[in-house]
């Protein structure tokens, strides 16, 4: 049951919604990937790509503990 619950609170966060989130461009992003600073892409299909908010989350909550 739980991982049902876990399940229906992740969702898909496309790229206009990620760069208005963080801040940061599009190359930034991408570079930060690369050097695995950053958490990696869905591809969905096509052109599509999108990242798993519970990794997005984790991300914002690694940067607030980075700063003491």
């Amino acid at each position: 049951m739980e991982q049902m619950r876990d399940l229906i609170q992740e969702r898909i966060i496309r790229k206009a919604e990620l760069l208005a989130m963080v801040g940061l461009s599009d190359p930034t992003i991408w570079r930060m990937e690369k050097a695995g600073k950053f958490p990696k892409r869905l591809r969905l299909g096509g052109n599509s790509c999108g990242w798993l908010s519970t990794e997005i989350s984790g991300w914002f909550a690694d940067r607030a503990a980075d700063r003491g």
